[in-house]
């Protein structure tokens, strides 16, 4: 998971050249043998590779799902983003 750069003319990390634009990902979290796949992820999309940046607010939601399901005892869960964690 990567977080969006701070300024917005920072570049990427693995395209330095690249744009980004707005649009939907997928993100895959492991963690003490709970996988979990969260689907329609908002963020900013590399248009040369397809590398997904995230902000804090987005990564601390998609942290606390995971965080959920782990506490859940689910093995192998796939979901979709939930704007309110």
């Amino acid at each position: 998971m990567t977080h969006r750069p701070e300024r917005e003319e920072d570049p990427g990390v693995f395209c330095p050249t690249s744009e980004t634009r707005p649009g939907l990902s997928t993100v895959t979290l492991e963690r003490d043998g709970t996988t979990i796949v969260i689907r329609d992820v908002p963020g900013e999309v590399c248009d040369t590779c397809g590398e997904a940046y995230y902000d804090a607010e987005t990564t601390d939601r998609l942290l606390k799902q995971a965080e959920r399901a782990c506490q859940d005892g689910i093995t192998v869960e796939m979901r979709n983003y939930r704007k309110a964690a």
